[in-house]
């Protein structure tokens, strides 16, 4: 008889919401594309919306639920929300209000951007509910960029100098405040240099991704390419998560635009993700039954 093996301990479960699918940049490898899109607006815009959907979560997914199936697997003690999109920050009034009702229900926050529009202003009213920030940076040259699709129809690029200033200003103001970078390896990074983007921006921590075709086939890159590039910026091994392919499959919980569970895994591929009812319609609970979550993996990204 197989003895049944006792839920993996975490520190925290993490929900991702990919508040909206509009960006200002146009990276090749985008996988920020959801079905359905244009028959209603993002639910984010609606503040009645965003308030019941994140009671919901809150309510299913709170560490003290124990009515939550996955406590069957996985053990935790706090739940973080990480707001994303396309672009969040192109809905300021809306990611904010988003974030505060979030942190003020027991959430951990964080953010995801490509920091275009990062500014003094936005942060300082972001820095004190979030404990993450969460910067896309890929490359710290025009040419690389240009080639990956990070400018926007202005041809501006990302100003290191200036999104480094308003960090250092917003940790001033909130000394809890932890910085991540995120960097997909494509075809067309795997050769980039990002020492100097993170010894001017000095995260605590930087994922580093293989491109996922999921919704595209654009900038996949060879084991080798992927490979070389890790190995190239070895001296980063202490704040260095990699995660390749087979890390990302079935190891996330995302919601998109419209409230509904999606996940990537190997059957999706082909006609993009596979989505869930909406989660106001139907509950979290029922929503959230159809999804197929890997403890395991889940446990091992968040370690």
């Amino acid at each position: 008889m197989t003895r049944k093996q006792p839920p993996r301990q975490i520190d925290q479960l993490v929900i991702n919401w990919h508040i909206n699918e509009a960006c200002n940049y146009r990276c090749d490898y985008c996988y920020a594309k959801w079905s359905d899109q244009k028959t209603t607006r993002d639910l984010v815009r609606n503040p009645e919306k965003t308030e019941a959907l994140l009671t919901e979560l809150w309510a299913y997914f709170a560490p003290s639920n124990y009515q939550n199936p996955l406590h069957e697997r996985l053990n935790w003690s706090r739940v973080r929300l990480n707001f994303a999109g396309g672009e969040p920050l192109l809905h300021v009034p809306s990611l904010l209000h988003a974030i505060q009702t979030a942190h003020s229900l027991g959430f951990d926050v964080s953010l995801i951007t490509n920091g275009s529009k990062l500014d003094h202003q936005n942060l300082a009213a972001m820095a004190s509910h979030l404990d993450w920030l969460g910067l896309s940076i890929d490359a710290g040259d025009p040419q690389t960029n240009r080639a990956i699709g990070r400018v926007d129809r202005r041809d501006q690029f990302l100003d290191l100098s200036v999104l480094s200033d308003a960090i250092s200003a917003s940790r001033a103001l909130s000394s809890s405040m932890k910085l991540k970078i995120n960097t997909v390896v494509s075809k067309n990074n795997y050769t980039a240099d990002l020492e100097p983007v993170l010894e001017q921006l000095r995260p605590e921590k930087w994922k580093v991704l293989r491109v996922l075709p999921m919704v595209t086939e654009a900038g996949i890159v060879s084991d080798e390419q992927f490979a070389h590039f890790v190995a190239a910026h070895e001296q980063f091994r202490k704040i260095m998560y990699v995660e390749d392919n087979s890390d990302m499959l079935q190891t996330y919980l995302m919601i998109d635009p419209k409230g509904r569970f999606f996940q990537n895994h190997p059957k999706a591929r082909q006609s993009g993700y596979f989505y869930s009812d909406a989660i106001q319609e139907i509950g979290a609970a029922r929503a959230f039954r159809n999804m197929v979550l890997s403890a395991s993996g889940f446990a091992d990204r968040y370690r």
